[in-house]
């Protein structure tokens, strides 16, 4: 009965949005080897681009519904490096994203048509377009939908067993639900981004012969699966092309700004000579935004400026963060804080999951466990010792039966009529950890205030929050459609078994133990031997197959007649149905993709009201374009295993091309038992991560990083070099944004011209100076780097400043279990915090110092970004320079911040020949220090007032 209803009122939604009549009767082919394209005619040339119209070709083929007649393209130089190519119904009558939810750049007022690098290239019929380089036309275009360019069909399914990957035709199609676009791509070319998944192949996106890669667009509360769509969405790609005649490399990028759901396929059909990308939405239209770049850097700037810059991030928020499910009382709570203490542990900010909630409820603190004045205490009692608090908050309210049961959010909200409505104007009930529970619709006029009245009556209560963690908005359900509609909503009980309860222990061994060899301690060594037992090169997890959105016996009645490959099939399960309504007539269809953005939003404004001047924490699951304009991610309900250790890397920067840079996995791992090694080496790892918390399941070991001694100690050396690097990372963000260039890069993006990097996800770079090697599979003591450049950068330890012999461009480094290699970049100056302390409250009141690695030519260049941290925007800030030649490193200081703290210590690296003097600003230096077999010159005992211009010679 629920499927039929939530059909019926699908195909109802589309009737009265316009839609013809016929596409409820319409027998569909679901092949598009009959559509015919489209023919362009009434061009109309605009200084900013064009507008033309597109007519029906010939006969509508009704593949997977009723084709459009009649369609608009607008062409749009927006700027010297974006280019907008815009095909949408003539009438209208499809989903298009609102600016009130993402507002985009005005139109040019400029016109950059005979300027832009980007061209729009078209023929009439059929109707074709391609983009190419106006400094390069004769190059492959960037982006050609011509038959011409394109293999010639029908080709058999290029997947092995998903017969979807069929490639029948390549005309274009816009129908209501089904709308099919493709263009060339170079053979097996680089292709970034296109998520959030967890590729198989790694960062570098299949696209050979051998495979290729599907992309699901949908939003799905999953646990990290494995090629998978997973809980947020964003079309966009960046193409890197090397010309190895010519030794030159160009980066662009591909945005396809929709909310729909859609499949993108990266394919190269057998014996082709080329590879394609091909786009199938099951609704909306087609708003592409090309960027030139030429590099990564640019092409990741340039797509910030259109969907919004990062989020100012407060100092402290880059600080260690622990959190776990199954902190079962305020007590328990307060014991981890006071352990970390006693084992000199940092701990910057103390979470809480649902066990923090009275019933499961969002917006209380259990009144028994954690009540409210204790837990205003307890938090007041951080606030002294400068660490912080953050709350989960998640995306389901519950729903209320009676007078007696007193929950304000549910009657206020209900009041207000600010809950997502079913299609006959009821509330839409689904069941979550509460209940049976009701999901804010932010389409709503009151749902904001609401939502802001609620969060502030929250802190009121107690739970003074320095942040929010923004869970389950994919968003998540339990059941499948409105099931609260005629149920018993009086009972509470919760829905799914949780970790830990009878039915769902959690015991299994963490991954490489073996109990029957080793006995029930599980520990990581027994007698003196390894009891890991798997290769460093075994995976333990199956590449999960492409074709489960056209799995036998699912039942796709309650979405379009083309099924994408949602992992779980059926679109409504496990969240809103899709015929859910929200205020202003939209459908959870049409919307679904961008349910956690708009809660991301709804909750920094809220924030920026309630605590005004401050910059808003959030950390969310489902993300979307612009989701960094509001917030950060964590990636999601990881496994604790050595797979999940290294997909972490490919995660963080998957989203620094987002422009969601605030990123970081639950260290350790959540789901299952980690064990020392692994959770020794990846808090090592996230040390370098942009957000470092661990954070693991109910029912798990404890991994808590003062459990084992080698973690604690590997925790506090990695923790240590961490805070000495906060003037570095909060530069990385301040210039995130101010200009949206990523503060986490791959190999190849500081060094586009060395194919050998393309692939290299097992390293990455902190900016573009600290090059990160983590260890990344059991039972090694070393681990092999690249070191880019080619033998013309010079490389050096951070920790002993030794250089880096590299052969070939690779090296062995030695990796004893607590050590994780990082390494300077010659030419590179970094300002660092002296003296790191147990938070970075404490760390930021203490000197600085200052390490310079020259290069051969004796050259350097850093930058620093100082201001308080903490004021949104910055009323105050500071930009240091430092600039080094041979034999002097000069310092400039512009800015309205008092920089307090002096600069204690000088290391420069490179240093030929002991200095006979040093002169710092003209004085000689009381204490300096040269060692021969380092090129290390040490000036110490300086006290050097980094509001001012300084110079340092040697």
């Amino acid at each position: 009965m629920i499927l039929l209803n939530v059909g019926i009122c699908f195909v109802l939604a589309r009737l009265s949005s316009g839609v013809l009549a016929e596409s409820d009767t319409t027998t569909f082919s679901k092949n598009v080897s009959s559509c015919p394209g489209y023919s362009l005619h009434s061009v109309e040339e605009r200084k900013i681009g064009l507008v033309a119209q597109l007519s029906l070709a010939g006969p509508p083929c009704n593949a997977f519904g009723t084709d459009f007649e009649n369609l608009t393209i607008q062409v749009t130089y927006e700027t010297d490096s974006r280019l907008r190519v815009r095909i949408a119904d003539s009438g209208n009558q499809q989903f298009t994203i609102p600016e009130s939810v993402i507002a985009r750049p005005p139109p040019p007022t400029t016109s950059f048509t005979e300027s832009s690098d980007l061209v729009f290239n078209y023929e009439s019929s059929p109707f074709s377009f391609w983009i190419t380089r106006r400094s390069n036309p004769d190059a492959t275009p960037l982006f050609d939908t011509r038959l011409s360019s394109l293999p010639q069909t029908p080709v058999d399914p290029v997947i092995a067993g998903d017969a979807s990957t069929a490639l029948n035709g390549f005309s274009l199609v816009f129908e209501e639900q089904y709308l099919e676009l493709t263009s060339s791509l170079p053979l097996d070319t680089n292709i970034y981004g296109l998520g959030e998944v967890i590729a198989s192949s790694g960062f570098r996106r299949n696209v050979a012969s051998d495979g290729g890669s599907i992309q699901t667009l949908w939003a799905r509360d999953a646990a990290d699966p494995v090629d998978q769509n997973m809980y947020g969405n964003h079309p966009i790609y960046l193409e890197h092309r090397f010309n190895e005649t010519t030794n030159e490399a160009q980066t662009h990028g591909v945005f396809q700004f929709s909310s729909s759901g859609a499949d993108i396929l990266l394919l190269t059909p057998p014996n082709a000579s080329q590879s394609l990308v091909q786009y199938r939405m099951i609704g909306g239209i087609f708003d592409f935004y090309f960027f030139s770049g030429t590099s990564p850097h640019e092409v990741i700037e340039q797509y910030g400026a259109l969907v919004g810059l990062p989020s100012w991030i407060p100092s402290w928020a880059f600080g260690f963060h622990l959190c776990r499910w199954g902190y079962i009382s305020l007590n328990e709570t307060m014991q981890q804080v006071q352990a970390m203490r006693a084992a000199n542990v940092p701990l910057e900010v103390m979470w809480n999951d649902i066990d923090l909630y009275h019933a499961f409820r969002d917006f209380t603190s259990d009144p028994v466990s954690f009540p409210g004045d204790e837990m205003r205490a307890f938090i007041e009692q951080l606030a002294s010792n400068n660490q912080h608090y953050i709350p989960i908050l998640d995306a389901a309210v519950p729903h209320t039966t009676n007078a007696t049961d007193v929950y304000d959010p549910y009657a206020k909200g209900h009041e207000l009529g600010t809950f997502v409505k079913n299609p006959d104007g009821t509330e839409y009930i689904g069941q979550v950890w509460p209940g049976y529970t009701v999901f804010p619709d932010w389409f709503a006029n009151n749902t904001q205030s609401w939502w802001t009245e609620s969060l502030k009556n929250w802190s009121d209560g107690g739970v003074e929050y320095s942040g929010i963690w923004l869970d389950m908005n994919e968003i998540s359900s339990f059941c499948q459609g409105s099931c609260g509609t005629g149920a018993d909503l009086s009972n509470t009980t919760i829905p799914v078994l949780l970790p830990g309860d009878p039915g769902d222990v959690v015991t299994d061994y963490p991954e490489c133990y073996d109990a029957s060899l080793f006995g029930p301690s599980g520990n990581i060594t027994v007698n003196g031997t390894l009891t890991c037992t798997i290769s460093s090169t075994s995976s333990s997890l199956a590449k999960r197959g492409v074709g489960a959105g056209a799995e036998q016996g699912v039942n796709v009645n309650t979405g379009p007649p083309y099924a994408i490959h949602n992992g779980i099939g059926n679109l409504s399960i496990n969240t809103l149905a899709t015929n859910a309504t929200h205020a202003g007539g939209f459908v959870e269809l049409d919307v679904h993709n961008m349910w956690g953005l708009m809660e991301e939003k709804a909750t920094h404004l809220a924030l920026q009201q309630l605590q005004p001047g401050k910059r808003p924490v959030i950390i969310a699951r489902s993300t979307f374009p612009s989701t960094g304009k509001w917030a950060g991610h964590w990636l999601g309900d990881n496994y604790s295993k050595w797979e999940y250790l290294y997909y972490n890397i490919q995660g963080i920067l998957q989203f620094q091309i987002f422009q969601v840079p605030f990123v970081g996995a639950d260290t350790c791992g959540f789901t299952g038992n980690t064990d020392e090694e692994l959770c020794n080496r990846w808090m090592q790892l996230s040390a370098f991560a942009p957000f470092y918390r661990n954070h693991n399941q109910r029912g798990a070991l404890s991994q808590e990083p003062y459990r084992w001694d080698s973690v604690a100690n590997a925790s506090r050396a990695a923790i240590a070099t961490r805070y000495a690097l906060l003037p570095y990372w909060t530069t990385l963000f301040a210039n995130a944004s101010l200009r949206g260039t990523p503060p986490v890069r791959a190999l190849w993006y500081e060094f586009p011209t060395e194919p050998e990097l393309f692939a290299v996800d097992k390293q990455f770079l902190v900016g573009g100076d600290v090059l990160v090697t983590p260890v990344l599979t059991p039972n090694v003591s070393t681990v092999e780097g690249y070191f880019p450049g080619r033998g013309q950068v010079t490389w050096r330890d951070f920790y002993t400043h030794a250089v880096v012999n590299a052969t070939n461009g690779t090296a062995t480094l030695s990796a004893p279990l607590g050590h994780i290699n990082v390494h300077v970049r010659g030419g590179s100056a970094l300002l660092l915090h002296a003296k790191p302390g147990y938070t970075t409250t404490e760390t930021r009141e203490g000197p600085f110092s200052v390490l310079v690695s020259l290069e051969s030519t004796g050259n350097a260049f850093g930058t620093a970004y100082i201001d308080d941290g903490l004021t949104n925007p910055p009323a105050e800030s500071r930009q240091l320079t430092f600039s080094a030649t041979p034999g002097q490193l000069h310092i400039s200081s512009i800015g309205n911040f008092s920089i307090e703290q002096k600069l204690q210590q000088l290391t420069i690296l490179g240093v030929d020949t002991k200095p006979n003097t040093v002169s710092v600003s003209g004085s000689n230096a009381a204490t300096f220090q040269f060692e021969p077999e380092l090129q290390k010159l040490v000036i110490s005992n300086v006290s050097i007032d980094l509001n001012h211009e300084n110079s340092v010679s040697w």
